[in-house]
């Protein structure tokens, strides 16, 4: 009878340590589906951010990079205003293209390395901001 509580004991034992090695593992192993997920969370709330600012004779028209190709450079450029918290706008933007640069870099994201055309100007057109090239 000790023989068998010592084999049950040593059996239980080595599957809630296979169970609990499995289930922490799941939780930390990130994946390609739930990075870029992430990512276009960030994107999106970026878009946000920058489409609430306004364009009037009261506040500035500008672009910025966004994103990073895996050959360099910028996916796009974005347009925004002084009206927003453009501090805010520029840490999330650099925090985006870094995590961008590390997809890339950690799943071997292909691109067509094309440049991006940057932008000469922008300016503000019936209260609409619009790049110049």
């Amino acid at each position: 009878m000790k023989l068998y509580l010592k084999t049950a004991f040593v059996f239980t034992y080595l599957i809630l340590l296979v169970i609990a090695g499995c289930s922490s593992n799941d939780d930390n192993v990130s994946t390609y589906e739930s990075e870029l997920a992430q990512l276009s969370l960030l994107k999106a709330d970026i878009e946000t951010l920058a489409n609430a600012s306004v364009c009037s004779e009261d506040f500035e028209c500008k672009f910025i990079a966004l994103g990073k190709k895996p050959c360099g450079g910028p996916w796009s450029y974005l347009i925004y205003t002084t009206s927003i918290n453009v501090e805010e706008l520029q840490a999330a933007i650099k925090d985006y293209n870094q995590k961008e640069s590390d997809f890339n870099v950690k799943w071997n994201i292909p691109s067509d390395c094309a440049l991006t055309i940057r932008p000469t100007g922008v300016t503000c057109e019936n209260n609409t901001c619009v790049l110049v090239y």
